[in-house]
């Protein structure tokens, strides 16, 4: 008797639902929105990779794909999370300016570990529906052409293209880029042209000059591709996947070479921050599994 008694309370203990609390919900929504835009400029990390693990970027392609369905509703969910993303980027920028500064091949070494730590991820992601051999064959080209591409383009242009107007657009149809495609860190591609620290500092002085096109080239890119990259993964996920991480190993390749360090005290150093870098992602990237039914695309 008492054990029937039990399992109808447990029954009506799971039926129960939970209360929802509003302002608890946003304010959680706005602490995900700060580290989705500490990912979005941190190199090495990734907004789309970070999106996913806390559950927003399924939402988030949802609502960039279908803009006419119930747009007023989903717009006010994301605003808080977009709230959280511009201050994630003002607050960090700063403190990576800083680093980069001061700290420079200490500071890209832990961030090659953060891209090291968090492969193993994606690389899983993109073999989830399956490997054929030309798969490895694209990522082993597209990594080689990346990195002699990176090599070439820091020959021609001394890793340092003029800060005009176009050149901080493109940043942001990059940084956009690495919203829409997840695990993609376009700050790597920002430091080899020259643009990353100058943008940093720009954010962090709230200069108009840098942020307005970034904005504008970050919304162009999503809006944009949001569309285009959901119809290419559905058709050739895995092509799209192999593409992807043969960019990140090649250009991340291509920066661990040139901050290559000879000082034996120097080498220790950046090797402990690459392997610090590489936990602390690969402890990041194990935090997807908690979050099943989020899918890419």
């Amino acid at each position: 008797m008492d054990k029937e008694l039990t399992n109808q309370t447990d029954e009506l203990t799971q039926k129960t639902p939970k209360k929802h609390n509003p302002a608890v919900d946003w304010i959680l929504r706005l602490i995900k929105g700060v580290i989705i835009g500490f990912g979005a400029i941190t190199p090495g990390l990734s907004g789309g990779l970070l999106a996913v693990v806390l559950g927003v970027y399924e939402p988030l392609m949802r609502f960039l794909g279908h803009l006419k369905d119930k747009f007023i509703k989903n717009l006010f969910y994301f605003i808080p999370v977009g709230i959280g993303g511009a201050a994630g980027v003002v607050i960090f920028s700063k403190l990576v300016s800083y680093s980069f500064e001061n700290f420079k091949a200490p500071f890209i070494w832990l961030f090659l570990g953060f891209i090291a730590g968090t492969f193993p991820s994606l690389y899983q992601t993109a073999g989830k529906n399956g490997r054929k051999g030309y798969h490895y064959l694209i990522l082993i080209l597209l990594a080689i052409g990346t990195y002699f591409l990176m090599r070439w383009m820091e020959t021609i242009t001394n890793v340092n293209l003029p800060q005009t107007l176009v050149s901080w657009l493109l940043a942001g149809l990059l940084t956009g880029l690495g919203v829409v495609v997840p695990g993609m860190s376009p700050s790597n591609f920002l430091i080899y042209i020259g643009l990353y620290k100058p943008m940093s500092d720009g954010i962090a002085a709230l200069n108009m000059g840098v942020i307005l096109p970034l904005i504008a080239g970050v919304l162009i890119s999503v809006l944009v591709l949001a569309k285009l990259v959901n119809w290419m993964f559905d058709r050739a996920y895995g092509v799209m996947y192999h593409l992807i991480l043969g960019i990140v190993i090649g250009s991340s390749a291509a920066i661990a070479v040139i901050h290559g360090q000879t000082s034996g005290s120097m080498i220790a150093v950046c090797a402990g921050c690459f392997v610090v870098g590489g936990i602390a992602s690969y402890l990041l990237a194990k935090l997807e599994e908690k979050y099943p039914r989020e899918s890419l695309f």
